[in-house]
């Protein structure tokens, strides 16, 4: 039998029992995509985890069987390895490759080393075999190929671990001295641990089906408009269908002023407004990617009162993507435009969204943020320079506890620190956290900091604002415009600016911040990273 009908009862108990899947991202074993009929799949693991090691998995009756072996397989017939018999993983363990947080069982990174199929080669029924304490397996695989054994050495351990043997047979594909380690990237994306661990392409989300549970992180960014697609927009008249990104986006007003001029400059229309969101979407799509979009709207322009707008409207194109909130009650939101795909931050630009405002959470697990956010907001007496002196004490804070955070200009008046987390924390652990970051930053220096809730009440003091940290109340995304006179941008800029003599909360704009990305990247990336686990305060 391939499959036996499917996972035989109790076989994953133990791997559940041994992991927390409201912190790991590895799959919890829902019920997978089957095989074709007659085919077995296998999978090795290089897993660094207190331990470099690799796991040998076999598919055997629904799940997959597995060993430990701490210097990995061999096709070199003379040499024989160590293997630990380990508790089964569910068959959605073949492709999981990603970080899991320290702290959990089994904490480190994974890389796909090899997989492929494989068949028994002496008898009919590998439980059996695996029971009785051999089994026999011919693997076709990137890298391992030929006759291996696995042979079970004695009784398990005081810790209940059983010791086996792996060996490659005297077949054509054996091949003297050869050593796993010298091959040390994933078939899947050809990188190695290092590279899986600085940033993870794909993220399980264990409360998906199987199919949906690889959640790519990074998806490849489309290129910006084209020179001719721009020179199309400038060409239209007040109104048109604009051919963008692949879509038709039907635009209206372009000729409208939506921000004020500053001193010596023009007013910026409707029609740099959409520009710039074409131009700005392959930055920004990896920070939208997702996650549900509240949209600050002001269709008369940053000079008038703006209102919020999360319901996706009926007439939105079919094609802009969105999600369905399940939990929404009446009167709630139901329907959230994400922003999926460039085009549709251009639709948004067109609906008069002049801000941005990504969720902290993906749509995927809304419960569940992958940042925690500090947000540094000045008081009616607050000078620029007391804002840059906290934005510094929590750089000190940061580096002292060897947390990766990144900070971001709001464009306004104040700094937005956003520190990547994975998933795990809700945001009642994530607002807590950030509440005793910031009041033992605010202690250095009281007499800047309220921690009033009313800004009548903060004497003109500055606010630490925690309570961002909670469902569905977001901080302006990088890259999104501000309602305000010369269209500033929120910008990211790296810990050493703070130091800059020329930062300014409002120091980059809609027609100057991508000549910076163009010049000096984006220092926003490193948010995007999402394995990191937050320490504890004391």
């Amino acid at each position: 039998m391939a499959r036996g009908g499917g996972e035989r009862p109790g076989e994953l108990e133990t791997y559940r029992s041994m992991r927390r899947f409201d912190r790991t991202p590895e799959p919890s074993g829902a019920s997978p995509e089957p095989a074709p009929e007659g085919v077995r799949r296998f999978v090795v693991q290089r897993h660094r985890a207190r331990r470099l090691h690799y796991d040998v998995r076999f598919e055997i009756d629904g799940v997959l069987v597995s060993w430990a072996v701490p210097r990995g397989p061999t096709l070199d017939p003379d040499v024989k390895r160590m293997a630990v018999h380990v508790e089964d993983h569910p068959l959605e363990y073949e492709d999981f490759e990603g970080v899991i947080p320290a702290g959990e069982y089994g904490g480190g990174d994974v890389i796909v080393w090899d997989r492929g199929t494989w068949e028994p080669y002496k008898g009919d029924d590998p439980a059996a075999d695996v029971a009785r304490g051999e089994l026999h397996a011919e693997l076709h695989g990137t890298r391992l190929k030929g006759r291996f054994v696995l042979v079970r050495r004695g009784a398990a351990d005081a810790g209940g671990k059983e010791q086996w043997l792996l060996l490659h047979k005297h077949d054509e594909h054996a091949v003297a001295g050869w050593d796993a380690e010298d091959h040390p990237t994933s078939v899947v994306s050809g990188r190695t641990n290092d590279e899986v661990k600085a940033d993870p392409d794909r993220l399980w989300r264990s409360d998906l089906p199987a199919a949906q549970a690889s959640v790519e992180l990074h998806p490849p960014v489309p290129p910006g408009p084209t020179d001719d697609e721009l020179a199309a927009l400038d060409d239209l008249g007040r109104a048109g269908t604009w051919d963008v990104f692949g879509r038709s986006v039907r635009l209206t007003n372009l000729d409208k002023v939506l921000f004020p001029s500053r001193d010596g400059e023009e007013p910026v229309t409707k029609r740099e407004l959409v520009r710039y969101a074409a131009r700005i979407a392959p930055v920004a799509l990896p920070y939208l990617r997702g996650r549900p979009l509240n949209m600050h709207r002001y269709p008369e322009g940053a000079a008038t009162k703006g209102f919020w707008h999360k319901q996706l409207p009926g007439h939105a194109p079919d094609w802009v993507p969105r999600w369905d909130n399940p939990e929404a009650d009446a009167g709630e939101t139901t329907t959230y435009l994400v922003v999926d795909e460039p085009a549709a931050l251009v639709w948004a630009a067109n609906f008069g969204a002049l801000e941005w405002h990504a969720w902290t959470s993906l749509a995927a697990e809304p419960r569940r943020p992958t940042y925690a956010l500090v947000d540094l907001d000045p008081g009616t007496s607050t000078p620029w320079e007391d804002v840059l002196l906290l934005a510094r004490l929590h750089r000190d804070a940061f580096a002292h506890l060897g947390v990766t955070a990144q900070p971001k200009l709001t464009g306004r008046r104040g700094i937005q620190i956003w520190v990547p987390i994975a998933v795990g924390p809700d945001f009642d652990e994530t607002r807590a956290w950030v509440e005793t970051l910031s009041r033992t930053v605010g202690a250095v220096v009281p007499e800047l900091v309220s921690w009033r809730w009313e800004v009548r009440e903060r004497g003109g003091q500055a606010r630490l604002d925690y309570t961002q940290n909670a469902i569905n109340k977001t901080l302006v995304a990088p890259y999104s415009p501000r309602a305000a006179a010369g269209a500033p941008v929120s910008a990211p800029i790296t810990w050493e600016e703070l130091d800059e003599p020329w930062l300014r909360p409002d120091a980059f704009t809609v027609r100057t911040v991508l000549d910076r990305i163009a010049e000096r990247g984006d220092p926003f990336r490193t948010v995007l990273t999402h394995d990191q686990t937050l320490p504890r305060l004391r």
